[in-house]
């Protein structure tokens, strides 16, 4: 399939993005994007919200409190992600935790808590220093290898949505998402998600 670009929502994918999924390569953010765009198709709830990369990045980075005021508070947060090695930072409204996921050992814990500081204050909860934790989920499914992190940010992103849709049903003792995420996301179904994402890209491509 020949094309030079491809345009789902405000995600624009290339030739060149496809080429990374076809390979055992780091996925970049327009990938994570185009992936974070169409789970809500999957699992339409008004309770999840999933940040963009570079939207997270700038949040972490932003020098201006009041532009960054006036940009956060718009957009109810639910849910972010950050870094450079990709990994996952879940706000659950409903248990007042930040819970930052990483596939390769806490790498990304620096990033994560930098991302926490800069929105915690504009969640909507009284008393939040008391009331709001930050965990670092040391039993996240961890990647083989050093290149599957997003495919992993991915899948975990996909077990939680699925996790919140069906959560009447559950009976976790914790009573969040962590039994769902270690049943959907290991390395043989994060390695398939490379073909997953493709065939999924292709066959929205074949329908315009």
């Amino acid at each position: 399939m020949k094309f030079s670009h491809y345009s789902y929502n405000d995600v624009v994918l290339r030739r060149s993005d496809l080429d990374i999924l076809s390979g055992p390569y780091f996925l970049n953010d327009r990938i994570i994007e185009f992936y974070f765009s169409y789970l809500p198709s999957c699992y339409p709830s008004e309770e999840i919200l999933l940040v963009s990369p570079s939207i997270a990045f700038w949040i972490a980075n932003c020098p201006d409190i009041e532009s960054l005021k006036d940009f956060i508070e718009p957009l109810n947060l639910s849910k972010a992600e950050g870094g450079n090695h990709w990994s996952l930072l879940v706000f659950e409204r409903n248990a007042n935790v930040f819970m930052h996921h990483d596939s390769y050992g806490g790498l990304n814990a620096g990033h994560a808590k930098q991302l926490y500081r800069a929105i915690v204050g504009y969640m909507g909860i009284p008393d939040i220093a008391s009331a709001c934790k930050y965990v670092e989920y040391s039993k996240t499914p961890q990647q083989v290898n050093g290149y599957d992190c997003g495919l992993y940010i991915a899948a975990i992103a996909k077990a939680i949505c699925s996790w919140y849709e069906s959560k009447s049903e559950q009976k976790d003792e914790d009573g969040l998402w962590f039994s769902t995420m270690n049943e959907q996301v290991n390395p043989p179904v994060v390695a398939e998600m490379r073909k997953e994402i493709l065939g999924l890209v292709k066959s929205l491509m074949a329908m315009n």
